[in-house]
């Protein structure tokens, strides 16, 4: 009777003990919130690189293609990861066909930072879930929920709010001497480029052996190769100065943001990085304030927030489907 007594009363007080706190888990969740944070910041400061560089847009995307694949492949020596560079069949075409799209994404957005300005292009071209959303229910047939085409709606009023076609500042931009060209024609450069993206993210998704490293590294391959012309024909970067800003964007910006990005969302969930891939928008635009003093009109602010929240409500955990940032998301 006491023994079965005292069984009694143990048992609630087993049950109601404080569970171990995984120490580990919550230290590389907070590693990963940095790391993707870390990604983000140095992504949102491209336009910089691309407009100090002063190149022709397909030369200045060889160099990033050239000293990316550069600084890939030695991070892959260090690493040893040589195995996962071995593509065959099917797998193989993916990723150069990616890789085209990538070079066609990366030279549309170079060309148009100068015609619209670091903070426009940067935030149009995050309309890619829209397109990745709208392709998905035509060809792949991928179910749609009646939310995320609410919120398709809804992004693409903020697309064309952002763009400053309704509020002046897109004629102003145009008839300023810097202004690159025609402002329209950027836009359309823009939008191209998201739609050359979300072919990458769909491409990559039907090959989801392919390592995020050994995509990123085929696309700088290919971009190296198909585009080794440019600089013989289009012409070499005459200053010093301009190898160095060349020089960053493939070490800085693709070597050393994908290892970043892609160590970050090894280690968090899907619903958080959809939440912090919104920084590399947001530094692109405090960027463009802070060094070119380039602002964004109320009217164009309030299109980036409807697009953040249109795409947020596409990128959360229970709608990762057709809007789902693949593994190339990294691969801006």
């Amino acid at each position: 009777m006491n023994h079965s007594k005292a069984s009694t009363v143990a048992s609630p007080s087993l049950a109601t003990a404080p569970q171990p706190v995984n120490a580990n888990a919550l230290t590389r969740e907070r590693d990963g919130q940095w790391l993707l944070i870390a990604g983000g910041v140095l992504l949102g400061t491209i336009g910089v690189f691309v407009e100090e560089a002063g190149q022709h847009p397909l030369v200045t995307v060889w160099f990033r293609c050239a000293f990316g694949a550069l600084a890939l492949l030695a991070w892959c020596l260090a690493t040893g990861r040589g195995q996962q560079l071995f593509l065959y069949g099917r797998a193989r075409w993916v990723a150069c066909a990616t890789g085209v799209l990538m070079v066609l994404n990366w030279a549309l957005f170079f060309a148009a930072i100068p015609r619209t300005s670091i903070a426009v292009a940067t935030v149009i071209f995050h309309i890619q879930p829209i397109w990745v959303i709208v392709f998905g229910a035509l060809f792949l047939r991928e179910a749609v929920s009646p939310t995320q085409w609410l919120a398709t709606l809804a992004a693409l009023g903020g697309l064309v709010l952002t763009t400053g076609l309704l509020d002046g500042t897109a004629a102003a931009a145009a008839a300023s001497s810097t202004g690159g060209g025609s402002y329209v024609a950027g836009v359309l450069m823009c939008l191209g480029g998201s739609l050359c993206y979300a072919g990458v993210t769909l491409l990559a998704n039907t090959q989801k052996t392919i390592s995020p490293f050994a995509m990123a590294l085929w696309q700088c391959l290919v971009g190296a190769v198909a585009l080794a012309w440019a600089p013989f024909v289009l012409g070499w970067p005459q200053q010093g100065a301009a190898w160095g800003w060349l020089l960053g964007l493939g070490v800085l910006h693709t070597g050393l943001a994908y290892v970043v990005l892609f160590a970050g969302m090894s280690r968090l969930g899907l619903g958080r990085i959809a939440v912090l891939q919104f920084v590399y928008p947001l530094t692109a635009v405090l960027v463009d304030w802070v060094v070119y003093g380039r602002t964004l009109s109320p009217i164009q602010l309030g299109g980036v927030g409807l697009m953040a929240v249109a795409l947020w409500t596409i990128r959360r955990p229970r709608s990762m489907g057709v809007g789902t940032p693949g593994p190339t998301t990294a691969s801006r």
